[in-house]
């Protein structure tokens, strides 16, 4: 069904300007819904205004180039309106006043809408995003492009066909075709619903694809390493200086409790004495909060171990996640430990003692 679109042109009755003249506004009217879009920048004598014809009186040179002027407006946002019309789906009358006030960016499609959202979260690294949560949004967006070239063979999908039945055999395909487990076919699936209301809110998605749309998540014991594990894992000779770095760095998580990012941020000011005891305190860059922990022998002797190599004020010289895990598998062999190391056994490997 085609929309019914019109402008309309009126005074503000309510304001006189310096000059005894009344500024002349502009309102948009599609289908049930109506918009102000403010001031046209032009103003008249209201005396002079005709409210039925929406121009002004007379055949005076200030009367015909206001009313030219008029007209220009008018046709302009006709133009948009034509132009969104078939263009954009679910056209509302704030898209309308967005692009005639040149506050929009022009996005039609859901990998559009999702490379914005992306150059948004891109600008926010390192203020108040992290390139961590970057890299989940850029997984989020290939999985759901593997999944398009899957199930339709298409590259993308205007807004009016993100569906919930799409949400649906998107899910189907995360825990199928992609072997993902239930948990991080979950985690990309909200991480998708946070990009649709990113459209929502800036009014390039009307419709919630997600209506209805239920999440869960089941237990997972992601496991520790008994203390007799752990032991074996210190006093394991290791002649090799990267397993022995990756060691010491895993140990000392193990003692903190802290995450991998969490020990990789660790500077010398975050080692502070108080009562005589050394301490540990920082701020989990997950949730911000702050963490006070004892500086325990062990992880003091990692930290006196690296002092001479220490670099730019940070405690430990830490490898990449990627690399660390990938060494960790080496030390689990090394030590005969049949379960998967990696740093989040560490952090919930926590010692007390």
């Amino acid at each position: 069904m085609k929309s019914q679109f019109r402008s309309v042109f009126y005074l503000r009755s309510n304001y006189i300007n310096k000059e005894g003249k009344t500024p002349i506004l502009i309102r948009i009217y599609l289908n049930k819904e109506r918009l102000s879009l403010g001031s046209t920048g032009l103003s008249i004598n209201a005396q002079l205004w005709d409210s039925e014809k929406e121009k002004v009186k007379g055949h005076s040179a200030e009367a015909l180039e206001v009313n030219r002027k008029i007209e220009e407006i008018r046709a302009d946002i006709l133009t948009i309106y034509k132009r969104l019309e078939v263009t954009v789906d679910d056209l509302t009358p704030e898209r309308i006043k967005s692009e005639y006030c040149g506050q929009t960016d022009t996005l039609n499609s859901i990998m559009e809408l999702f490379d914005k959202h992306n150059e948004d979260v891109r600008a926010q690294v390192g203020i108040n995003k992290t390139a961590a949560t970057l890299q989940k949004y850029e997984n989020s967006k290939r999985h759901f492009t593997r999944f398009l070239k899957a199930k339709y063979n298409r590259t993308d999908l205007k807004f009016s066909e993100l569906t919930p039945l799409v949400i649906h055999n998107f899910e189907i395909y995360l825990l199928t075709v992609a072997h993902c487990c239930p948990n991080t076919a979950t985690k990309i699936l909200k991480l998708f619903k946070t990009i649709t209301l990113y459209g929502r809110r800036h009014g390039f998605l009307s419709h919630d694809p997600f209506v209805n749309k239920r999440f869960h998540t089941q237990d997972s014991n992601r496991g520790f390493l008994t203390d007799e594990e752990i032991q074996r894992i210190i006093g394991k000779e290791i002649s090799i200086p990267r397993l022995d770095l990756v060691r010491d760095i895993f140990i000392f998580s193990c003692f903190s409790g802290l995450a991998y990012i969490d020990v990789s941020n660790l500077t010398e000011d975050n080692i502070v004495e108080l009562d005589g005891r050394e301490w540990i305190m920082t701020r989990r860059q997950k949730t911000r909060v702050a963490t006070n922990i004892i500086l325990l022998d062990i992880p003091k002797r990692i930290i006196e171990k690296y002092a001479p190599v220490r670099k730019n004020g940070h405690l430990l010289p830490i490898l990449s996640n990627q690399k660390m895990n990938a060494y960790l598998k080496e030390i689990a062999d090394l030590c005969n430990i049949r379960k998967p190391l990696s740093f989040h056994l560490a952090k919930h490997s926590k010692i007390h003692k």
